[in-house]
């Protein structure tokens, strides 16, 4: 069994890696010309994920929509227990957006450059690049686009449903008056289980919850609305494993 599944998974990362180098100039160029280019980049995006998704028998099913307004930005949190969270983000979100990311995905060869196009690199042991990476963040929910944060800080590899929040998510939401949108994402652990890089075809399943609105800062502010937020993501994602 697990030669086969080292089979698909040799055969996922090479499709993952050359339909990266076919259309990862067509995701970067449109955004490097104008802003306005992100629509035209996000439909590569898609492409790519959409097309390495059914090529690897890899589904998605979508829940709650609806609670998205694609003319508000939010700032989106999810549960992180997966490396195959990056193709589930611009699968499930319909909106053009930017990402918090680790800063040692940068390294990897040309992924890095591609996606650093459209992600915020943090060291997470500098408090430094931390709080450039929150400016930088007020900067583009400024201009009206959304973010996505893993509040864990690090992939989830516990049998925890999740690790403890960090709480600049929560700060940036009160400082920006900017919507926290939770994002249930259940089964892309069971596609790469904890503690292995091998892969296997599934179904992943996102859900969306009513956004949560920041409260008026005040001295427990932070800590109050990072505990709310993350009893509701928990809540999402215990109700909907046991379907």
């Amino acid at each position: 069994m697990k030669f086969f599944q080292a089979i698909y998974t040799i055969y996922s990362a090479l499709l993952f890696i050359s339909l990266m180098l076919v259309l990862g100039l067509f995701m970067v160029i449109p955004m490097m010309i104008s802003e306005k280019g992100d629509r035209i980049s996000f439909f590569f995006i898609r492409a790519w994920a959409g097309i390495w998704s059914f090529l690897t028998g890899i589904r998605y099913e979508i829940q709650g929509l609806e609670f998205i307004d694609r003319k508000q930005p939010y700032i989106f949190i999810f549960n992180h227990r997966s490396f195959i969270d990056a193709p589930v983000i611009p699968m499930a979100i319909p909106q053009e957006l930017r990402a918090l990311g680790k800063k040692e995905l940068s390294k990897i060869p040309f992924f890095g450059w591609v996606v650093g196009k459209f992600a915020i690199w943090v060291d997470r042991t500098s408090p430094e690049s931390r709080k450039e990476s929150l400016a930088k963040l007020i900067t583009i929910l400024s201009k009206g686009k959304s973010v996505v944060v893993a509040p864990e800080g690090t992939r989830n590899d516990t049998s925890e449903t999740l690790l403890p929040f960090h709480k600049g998510a929560f700060r940036l939401s009160i400082e920006t008056k900017i919507p926290i949108m939770p994002m249930a994402v259940i089964g892309a652990d069971r596609i790469m289980k904890r503690g292995s890089l091998l892969l296997r075809p599934g179904k992943i399943r996102i859900y969306f919850s009513q956004a949560m609105h920041p409260p008026v800062s005040s001295d427990s502010a932070v800590l109050d609305f990072t505990d709310q937020c993350r009893n509701r993501l928990e809540a999402m994602v215990l109700a909907h494993e046991e379907e």
